[in-house]
């Protein structure tokens, strides 16, 4: 049984330190409870969040921790009360801005078909990084209805349990899948005009934002093979170009060369790519990073198969 109007949060995260005190500050006085759920921090995230007087849940170390599970594991514990009308999933690099969580409930209330509404993500520190900069566009999605959200959202908590929740079993990409089976079952997705909140990616090095790319990646062909049969198709076209680009055009450029050096003419697609999505409006440091992007991509969806193929569980791809 629910309480009606009734919102809680689920915030989540891993030694975030004074990242996770602004998360949980920027919910109180917002919310009705909130549940932080802690995945092995080291750096006193426990304490800090008892101290903001949020219930902790502290994640059994000898099971892999995903964001899927800790969030399920947030959920779970607001049974230990009324289950709330509505929560807000929250990571803890993030912070609410001010207004979000009425905006989002009244639009809610307002439409009882909608299971989920998120907003404008921003990042904290675009200018500290051009990775940073790079994330802040890409939170900048359409407005209006839509076919998933990211880890910030408010959902409503009917059909959250009608589907079952997160896949604890997805490290990452588990958001845009939960939305697939919210779709499934009638429910619709809704993205606001509307400052939802500021996050802080620290995103600072060329090796983290590869990383980030491969997760990207592996997330694609996860979700690609859960529910990428007609007429959902889901990350299907993602994957598809992660692999033409990220190894079909580079493989056969390569083996060409066993039968003529004409074949490293296939690598001018490359920069023919950059210079099309510079036309499309994309600036050239962004449009080479998409393009460069799809290397990382492919990795993370061979490894995601590869795993697969052999029966491996799949790890936590984390980048920072």
């Amino acid at each position: 049984m629910t309480a009606r109007g009734s919102i809680a949060a689920v915030a989540i995260g891993r030694n975030e330190g004074e990242r996770l005190v602004r998360c949980l500050s920027s919910l109180q006085g917002q919310v009705d409870r909130i549940v932080y759920v802690d995945s092995g921090s080291t750096d006193g995230s426990v304490a800090e969040a008892k101290a903001i007087g949020a219930l902790v849940v502290s994640l059994d170390t000898a099971t892999r921790f995903t964001a899927a599970r800790a969030r399920n594991a947030g959920f779970e514990a607001l049974r230990d009360d009324e289950l709330p009308e509505f929560v807000k999933f929250i990571d803890g690099d993030c912070e609410v801005q001010n207004g979000w969580l009425p905006t989002a409930l009244e639009f809610l209330r307002s439409n009882p078909d909608v299971a989920v509404v998120c907003g404008r993500r921003r990042e904290r520190f675009p200018e500290a990084s051009r990775y940073n900069q790079m994330i802040d566009e890409e939170w900048a999605t359409p407005v209006g209805e839509a076919s998933a959200c990211g880890g910030d959202a408010v959902m409503r908590v009917t059909a959250f349990e009608e589907v079952g929740g997160f896949n604890p079993d997805l490290i990452a990409g588990e958001e845009p899948e939960l939305c697939v089976r919210l779709r499934a079952a009638g429910w619709r997705i809704w993205r606001l005009d509307a400052e939802m909140t500021l996050h802080d990616a620290a995103l600072m090095r060329f090796g983290q934002w590869w990383t980030r790319a491969r997760r990207a990646g592996h997330a694609y062909a996860e979700g690609a093979s859960l529910h990428g049969a007609p007429p959902e198709r889901h990350n299907v076209a993602q994957t598809r170009r992660a692999l033409v680009w990220g190894a079909a055009i580079p493989l056969f450029a390569v083996l060409g060369l066993l039968i003529t050096p004409w074949a490293l003419l296939l690598l001018l697609a490359w920069p023919a790519q950059v210079i099309r999505l510079i036309l499309r409006g994309e600036d050239a440091q962004s449009a080479l990073f998409l393009t460069l992007g799809k290397l990382p991509e492919a990795l993370g969806v061979f490894d995601y198969h590869l795993r697969r193929l052999f029966h491996r569980p799949s790890q936590v791809i984390e980048y920072k």
